[in-house]
């Protein structure tokens, strides 16, 4: 219940605190280019890292086929989604936000960067 309460925080937060900026998806396929290591969004296909084609909307730990952290699986049963807030929030530092995860990439800083991420993964999973 605590993870839920404190999720829902950091979510409402983040998108109060951050006002709207421009979407631009072009921008986030290069910013992406960090991600492809372990990620792939323009085909549902999981690599180190589950396939993000789709995300939007998806709960937390639950794309098939992919063995992730009880963290994550914990994260998705308490109720995260990836939505625009959600991901922002993730985006900014994975670990803190699932605490256990086994991603280890430390998280974008540019919120410019995570708005254009976001945009490039609304856009290829259309």
């Amino acid at each position: 219940m605590r993870v839920i309460a404190l999720l829902a925080v950091l979510s409402i937060a983040t998108f109060v605190s951050h006002p709207a900026q421009a979407q631009d998806a072009a921008a986030g396929e290069k910013v992406f280019t960090k991600c492809k290591v372990c990620h792939i969004a323009d085909q549902d296909r999981n690599l180190i890292g589950p396939s993000l084609h789709g995300v939007i909307g998806r709960t937390a730990g639950t794309h098939p086929n992919f063995a992730y952290s009880a963290a994550m699986v914990a994260a998705g049963k308490s109720g995260v989604k990836w939505d625009e807030p959600t991901l922002t929030t993730y985006l900014h530092d994975p670990r803190a936000m699932v605490k256990g995860t086994k991603m280890t990439f430390p998280g974008l800083k540019d919120d410019q960067d995570i708005t254009n991420v976001i945009a490039y993964l609304k856009q290829v999973s259309k």
